[in-house]
């Protein structure tokens, strides 16, 4: 039987962060980071569909969601400031063993809080988070010219993303249109409401701007997975414009063994295909913590 889902608050050194929780409290932990643009919002159908034997934690990201912004002159809103800031998250919660699901944005401060502490790692689950430049799907050929050509122009172009209509490309693009329908319009809609402020536009843009710092992370991340051989179930969306079904089996070089799932969906596979991944997931996290 499920449980609810449990809204809370934590102070995180200074930042009041909003998280959500569900599960048994002495249940193996699965952490649940999310991208852009989302929110611990996205993953609601699969904390209520794993709660009757783990405990999912899903915090909200500074200026993201529910949580606070802080000035950008406190907080970077760059991913170094956001991956140092869910090791302090899971540091204030008190979380010392836990699988971590990578997914978008999420999967550079997943992939980094796992490099920071193998040890507590007890598996993986990789949804559309890629570590594989060679494999990026069309859609990064805009984002590679502005990366290439950084300032006023890319800053103005990366603004334009920042709206309606450019979540609702994010969240509904690249679709199949019988796919495409399951997507609910309360994403884009839910989103842009709680990050329209001119401050957190600002601060989009600001993480937007500097994704090509992940682009050094990519080899240390391969090597980690080499290194240490995490358990990992991947669950893909091949449609997917940036991450098509060639960033998944990618990960078959640095592991070989890794469980690997190309569903129908694309980018937000817990949208559209959820009671697919969910067996899948609860096979894994079962194998991981008996």
């Amino acid at each position: 039987m499920s449980a609810p889902i449990r809204h809370r608050r934590l102070d995180v050194n200074g930042i009041d962060v909003f998280y959500r929780e569900a599960g048994p409290a002495d249940a193996p932990v699965l952490l649940l980071p999310h991208g852009y643009p989302g929110s611990s919002f996205v993953y609601r159908n699969l904390m209520t569909a794993l709660s009757d034997r783990w405990r999912t934690v899903a915090p909200n990201l500074p200026g993201f969601g529910y949580s606070a912004t802080p000035p950008a002159e406190d907080f970077g809103y760059t991913f170094d400031a956001h991956a140092a800031f869910l090791a302090d998250f899971v540091d204030a919660l008190g979380l010392d063993r836990y699988a971590i699901w990578l997914h978008d944005y999420g999967s550079q401060l997943g992939f980094r809080l796992a490099m920071s502490a193998p040890d507590r790692v007890s598996g993986l689950v990789i949804q559309n988070g890629d570590v594989y430049e060679d494999e990026f799907g069309p859609k990064y050929d805009v984002l590679r010219k502005l990366w290439e050509h950084p300032g006023p122009d890319a800053r103005r172009a990366y603004a334009e993303h920042v709206s309606l209509d450019g979540f609702r490309d994010e969240f509904a693009g690249e679709l199949p249109g019988d796919v495409a329908d399951r997507v609910p319009p309360d994403l884009w809609t839910l989103h842009w409401a709680l990050l329209s402020t001119p401050e957190r536009r600002t601060n989009l843009v600001r993480l937007l701007e500097d994704q090509p710092s992940t682009l050094a992370w990519f080899p240390r991340e391969r090597a980690y997975l080499r290194e240490h051989r995490p358990p990992t179930l991947i669950v893909w969306g091949p449609h997917d414009g940036y991450m098509p079904e060639g960033a998944a089996t990618a990960y078959r070089r640095d592991l070989p063994d890794a469980e690997l799932h190309l569903l129908g969906g694309g980018h937000w596979l817990l949208e559209t295909h959820l009671d697919e991944v969910v067996p899948l997931v609860r096979d894994f996290l079962g194998r991981l913590e008996p």
